[in-house]
């Protein structure tokens, strides 16, 4: 009969050696020649600091990976859980669960924090661009731990819930639970993201009645134009779309605002009407079922089998210890080649709301705004083309503008 434990082992170590693949390209980047076309968004000096910053940054990240995965191998090959379980007398299935949740969530926290507060507070405040107090750091955190073992206590609960009342009717029932969840999570955005953060109206003015203005005459609209205060922990710049339906509104940056010029600022809002135009988040969504029919299936099949958990060193079945297995094994596992799909219709989706704004008249300003945004961030310019195959949303910033450019040219040409 087969042992569960090594099988999981054994998965487990052919994702680490995939991982540390990736996190080999991730540093095996920083010796690209950065393309011709983005080869102004840095100087000299420039580019001298980015280098030192994207190799402190890659070699934090190869360690935290490592860390994360000698603890993984030991909670798994020492049945460090079934031991917690047994050691607190935890009986019934929520509680025993609950446990499980619990425990590991205070083992992330204890590897996880000192790698964030070192990436934020030391790597990032040393090249500038972290803002956080440590008061806000430690807040964070805590808001995310709780946040995150509340969700994960509930969805857990109720999916033991469902097991003990349905059986196998599980799989429609819950899947079509967590769809509604994701669906009334993705309408909450917007509260949710005051949790973390303040959001003002966009003052009134020149660029909020031009942003208006190319919303009304794309037939576009929005609950609000919002401005979020992103300097509070970073430099860096982002602009977003929030929410769905009568939630859906347009987040811009604070400190987008303070480095882009005006026209670069609509460049940028341009590029996020375009998704909404596109429904590039309807379209997302559409494709998270799949992915949670699938994180359903994979739970079912794992709580479907009681016998597995002995070899883990439980008594019987464990819920708690079935989500770990499912996130932390079979999700992780399965995670890079869903990763190819979903990433490339993500890719597509950026080229075409790049292509929206270059429609509207802001191809060149588009281009600029992706600079400043390269250049104040210190993104890599030349990732290894297998490395953005495997991990990448977004298409280089060169290829961006290798894109709007080519369109760009294209229409200039017509019009003559």
């Amino acid at each position: 009969m087969m042992n569960f434990k090594i099988f999981a082992l054994a998965i487990i170590g052919i994702t680490f050696l995939f991982q540390t693949y990736v996190e080999w390209l991730q540093i095996k980047s920083a010796e690209r020649e950065i393309p011709e076309n983005v080869r102004d968004v840095y100087d000299k000096d420039a580019y001298q600091k980015w280098l030192c910053y994207y190799k402190e940054k890659t070699r934090l990240s190869l360690f935290r990976h490592i860390v994360f995965y000698v603890i993984t191998f030991v909670i798994v090959g020492f049945d460090v859980y079934a031991g917690i379980v047994d050691g607190l007398s935890l009986k019934g299935d929520y509680a025993a669960a609950l446990g499980v949740l619990v425990a590991h969530m205070l083992v992330s926290l204890v590897y996880d924090i000192p790698f964030s507060y070192v990436n934020f507070m030391k790597v990032e405040q040393k090249y500038g661009f972290n803002r956080m107090t440590k008061k806000t750091f430690i807040v964070d955190q805590i808001k995310q731990a709780v946040i995150g073992l509340v969700l994960t206590g509930g969805i857990c609960a109720l999916f033991i819930l469902v097991h003990k009342a349905l059986g196998n009717w599980l799989l429609p029932v819950f899947t079509g639970i967590m769809l509604v969840f994701l669906l009334v999570m993705a309408m909450l955005t917007p509260v949710i993201g005051k949790i973390y953060n303040k959001f003002q109206p966009l003052p009134e003015g020149g660029l909020k009645d031009r942003l208006t203005k190319l919303l009304e005459d794309n037939g576009c609209t929005v609950k609000a134009i919002r401005v979020m205060d992103g300097s509070r922990r970073s430099t860096k710049a982002n602009a977003f779309f929030a929410g769905m339906g009568r939630t859906k509104t347009i987040v811009l940056y604070d400190t987008l605002l303070e480095q882009m010029t005006e026209d670069e600022i609509m460049a940028v809002f341009a590029h996020e009407m375009g998704h909404n135009k596109h429904r590039d988040i309807l379209k997302n969504y559409a494709m998270n079922i799949f992915h949670i029919a699938l994180a359903v299936l994979l739970a079912w099949g794992l709580v479907s089998k009681p016998e597995i958990y002995g070899d883990f060193g439980f008594q019987g079945l464990n819920y708690g210890f079935g989500f770990y297995l499912l996130s932390g094994v079979c999700l992780s596992f399965l995670s890079p080649f869903l990763g190819l799909f979903t990433n490339l219709f993500f890719r597509q989706f950026e080229y075409a709301a790049d292509r929206f704004a270059a429609e509207n008249g802001y191809g060149e300003a588009l281009v600029s705004a992706l600079k400043v945004l390269a250049r104040n961030s210190f993104y890599c310019l030349s990732p290894h083309p297998v490395l953005e195959t495997l991990t990448s949303s977004h298409p280089t910033i060169s290829q961006r503008v290798a894109e709007i450019e080519n369109l760009t040219v294209g229409s200039h040409g017509k019009e003559t």
